[in-house]
């Protein structure tokens, strides 16, 4: 009886002694990519869900302003903890074309052009992906001449889906630092990216955990 015990004691011992000894990287990475993680300095790529617009509105339920039905975006990983936890993305490229502008006294969007890239970025467990310190140049073609509209934003902020891999940003609001009377003070941005890839690991779709 008693040696029956003291193997049962000793089985019991070695278990939580093996709980204790399971280190908390066994959750997995933030990011993978078809299962594998998605390694420091792999490239992530996007572009815009097919069917879907770009937008920059004077407003969050408007519909003026500039909309564009291509934008792309690349960025590198530089961080992937242990879920739950936030990895780390330096953003290397956001690219808008095929803009238009309904604004009255604008003909046209010559560019828009995200200035001072990269830019940090975080993508949390919880899906939340946020992009520091953007600042963002609309060039538009106006009855007087091209202008520069220049907007400035601390953080965008979008949430990660992994039902079909994207990434939402809705109504991000972008303060005007310059420009004339013909750019909004406040232009608020909204893009859908989809599916977001692991071009390194060969177009693999990239899951938030």
């Amino acid at each position: 009886m008693r040696k029956r015990n003291m193997l049962a004691l000793a089985g019991t011992v070695a278990a939580v002694t093996l709980a204790v000894a399971v280190p908390a990287s066994a959750a997995g990475p933030v990011l993978t990519a078809g299962g594998n993680t998605v390694a420091v300095g792999d490239t992530l790529t996007s572009q815009l869900a097919s069917g879907t617009n770009a937008t920059f509105y004077s407003s969050t339920t408007g519909t003026s302003g500039v909309k564009c039905a291509a934008s792309d975006f690349s960025a590198t990983a530089t961080g992937n903890p242990a879920a739950p936890g936030t990895a780390t993305e330096s953003l290397t490229g956001l690219n808008f074309s095929s803009c238009t502008s309904n604004v009255v006294g604008v003909s046209g969007v010559n560019s828009i052009t995200v200035d001072n890239l990269p830019y940090s970025a975080t993508v949390g467990s919880d899906g939340t992906v946020t992009i520091s310190g953007v600042q963002s140049t609309i060039n538009l073609r106006t009855l007087l001449g091209n202008v520069n509209c220049v907007y400035k934003a601390v953080d965008l902020t979008g949430t990660a889906d992994n039902a079909d891999h994207s990434i939402t940003f809705t109504n991000q609001p972008l303060t005007k630092s310059s420009g004339s009377s013909l750019c909004f003070s406040t232009a608020y941005f909204t893009a859908t990216y989809a599916p977001v890839v692991d071009a390194t690991q060969g177009g693999v779709p990239v899951d938030v955990n």
